[in-house]
């Protein structure tokens, strides 16, 4: 495990078109227990607003706060998300979305578990529609069982998870590997990160981009460790751009998924490297 010190930490978040959410997001990460060295906003194509959102808010921020933007050609996360690793001068990634709200030792969770030879799996406790109006208007987030969210969902945290806890948190993180792959919660080595090369930017609309990565990670001989009780973070209720089922073998990015599962893929051609106008010149000579 890494005592978190000696680390340079760079979170990466995506965002698109909501500026209201991503305000509160920043709120809360420029308050964080340990700080991380430096915010990235992946931006999948966002209107001016958020843009001047990013420079307003950067000028007081206690880290550095870049925003780096994309055209809007669709849903490409996978790209996004991409080019804020490749901007990114930390030795460790954190994955974050926009439309989140985090506990004040989020950051000092994720590096407290961070170890090499795995990366790391958190969930989100999903609130809400009106709990996730009232946290829209500054409300603080309830990190507790009692939280008004939904815990029945599939794809959000269970009820007896919604406290910190970290000593169950270390505990769980030995005992159970994997947990949902959710790239809004996700952290890893920046350089295991680009052993694989990131994301597979063939992978455009919703869904299996991190699934896909998660599995080329894996194939390399990493290990995927879930977070409980430790990293919590609570998701805003929007209207979901699922697929009505996300596993269907027609939808090319579960075909690509699929290959990398069953073929044992560790690369992908399109991805960070194409972005060398961002990589540092270490990372180009590599």
């Amino acid at each position: 495990m890494s005592d978190g010190l000696e680390l340079k930490v760079s979170v990466v978040l995506l965002t698109y078109n909501w500026p209201q959410a991503l305000e509160r997001m920043l709120e809360g990460l420029a308050r964080q227990s340990q700080l991380p060295y430096e915010v990235i906003v992946a931006d999948d194509g966002s209107t001016e607003e958020t843009a001047a959102l990013v420079q307003r808010m950067a000028a007081s921020f206690p880290v550095p706060l870049r925003h780096v933007w994309q055209e809007d050609h669709g849903f490409r996360a996978a790209r996004a998300r991409n080019r804020g690793i490749a901007a990114s001068r930390g030795d460790y990634v954190i994955l974050l979305d926009g439309d989140m709200l985090v506990h004040p030792h989020f950051i000092a969770d994720h590096l407290m578990l961070a170890e090499r030879g795995f990366f790391l799996q958190g969930g989100r406790i999903k609130a809400t529609p009106e709990e996730s109006k009232r946290l829209l208007a500054g409300g603080a987030p309830v990190f507790a069982p009692w939280s008004k969210a939904d815990f029945g969902e599939f794809d959000g945290a269970k009820r007896l998870y919604a406290f910190h806890a970290p000593a169950l948190g270390r505990w769980k993180s030995r005992s159970r590997n994997g947990g949902r792959v959710m790239s809004c919660n996700m952290s890893f080595w920046r350089d295991d990160l680009l052993r694989v090369n990131g994301f597979d930017e063939r992978m455009e609309g919703y869904g299996a981009e991190d699934r896909e990565l998660a599995a080329r990670l894996e194939n390399t001989g990493l290990k995927r460790r879930a977070l409980k009780w430790v990293a919590l973070a609570v998701h805003l209720w929007h209207n979901s751009r699922s697929p009505p089922e996300v596993d269907d073998m027609d939808l090319p990015n579960n075909r690509l998924f699929h290959a990398t599962r069953t073929q044992g893929i560790t690369w992908c051609d399109a991805g960070i490297s194409q972005h060398v106008d961002l990589l540092g010149d270490n990372d180009r000579a590599a």
